[in-house]
């Protein structure tokens, strides 16, 4: 079991990773000994230095005296030295005056709130910004709809207790009378309602096995129920904004590790998994913090991902951002945290 560090331990190993989150330069003792209020000398600093690399919470590059955080050593920071307080006014009127702006439009969807917010988390915290949209399967079905196209088509509505909306399109053997389809509409509404999607796709066929339909359509939607009353396509869920921020990072000046990243954002199914799974590792009740390497994706082990979670109704979706492991933890987890509160409040109205 690894030791507690000492006041003086914490107070040096603090220094270096503010110091290097700020610059980017390996942090010696001299320079620790000259611009700090440790008072100190620089063979003392020195020691402790020498102390924490030992613990495995600094460490240093081949080319420099000077030391720099390891995952370890940013784990403690952010656990229990980090101070993240609020986000200054210029940051939350360009949020909410953003937000605001897309809600007084009548024809702004969910969805251009959950983009706009990407590409806001991504300016402020000069990261990667992610939003991905609640998963549909939690949601509680409130109603479905049908509206034929043509006589091969029909579209199918299914609305969400939180408001959430999906889509999708059937293709049927012949021309189905309104009637045909009210009738069903009403059945589905009335055996369906109060349950999950995920629930409904479950048990679907055990719900409608008495129902005598001579259209063939309930046929359809049996066959169908895996896709009518799944969770939307990955790649419709992922919002991602600020891709171009992780080139003006030195750790990332090497060309294979950019396209390492950038590789890996455009994979949607990777993303969503990646954020989606951070949600392990938290930091407070509200925002979570994966560093280095306890991502299990090999492209990011320089990297770390910050998450927190929204609500729209009885679904949760995530806000997130991706930037290498000398990030500015406090600001971002202001951020994030403040754009989260902001959506469930937004969404929910």
């Amino acid at each position: 079991m690894a030791r507690e560090l000492n006041e003086r331990e914490r107070e040096v190993l603090e220094l270096i990773i503010q110091n290097f989150i700020l610059t980017a330069n390996p942090v010696g003792s001299r320079f620790l000994a000259k611009h700090s209020d440790l008072g100190l000398s620089d063979a003392t600093i020195r020691n402790v230095m020498a102390d924490l690399e030992e613990e495995g919470y600094i460490t240093h590059p081949h080319t420099s005296a000077g030391r720099i955080p390891t995952d370890k050593g940013y784990r403690l920071y952010v656990n229990d030295m980090m101070r993240v307080g609020e986000l200054s006014q210029s940051e939350r009127m360009k949020i909410d005056q953003n937000i605001d702006q897309l809600m007084a439009d009548r024809a702004t969807q969910s969805d251009d709130i959950l983009r706009m917010s990407s590409k806001i988390l991504g300016q402020i915290s000069k990261q990667i910004g992610i939003v991905l949209s609640p998963k549909l399967s939690t949601g509680i079905f409130e109603k479905l709809e049908m509206v034929s196209l043509s006589s091969s088509k029909i579209m199918v509505i299914i609305s969400i207790r939180s408001g959430l909306v999906k889509t999708i399109m059937l293709e049927v053997r012949a021309d189905i009378s309104r009637q045909k389809l009210d009738e069903l509409s009403q059945v589905m509404n009335e055996r369906l309602a109060g349950l999950t999607l995920e629930e409904i796709r479950q048990t679907f066929a055990e719900r409608v096995a008495d129902y005598e339909d001579t259209s063939g359509l309930l046929r359809i939607f049996l066959d169908s129920a895996d896709k009518v009353f799944d969770e939307q396509p990955q790649t419709e869920r992922v919002h991602i904004a600020g891709k171009e921020n992780i080139l003006s990072y030195p750790e990332f000046e090497q060309p294979e590790k950019v396209r390492g990243i950038i590789e890996l954002v455009e994979n949607e199914k990777v993303i969503v998994h990646l954020l989606e799974e951070s949600r392990s590792t938290e930091t407070n009740d509200t925002v979570s913090i994966r560093i280095g390497k306890e991502n299990l994706e090999s492209k990011i082990k320089e990297c770390s991902i910050v998450t927190a979670q929204y609500s729209v109704g009885d679904t949760v979706g995530t806000v997130g951002v991706i930037g290498p492991t000398r990030m500015n933890y406090a600001k971002v987890v202001r951020v994030i945290d403040y754009i989260a509160k902001r959506l469930s409040q937004t969404l929910t109205q």
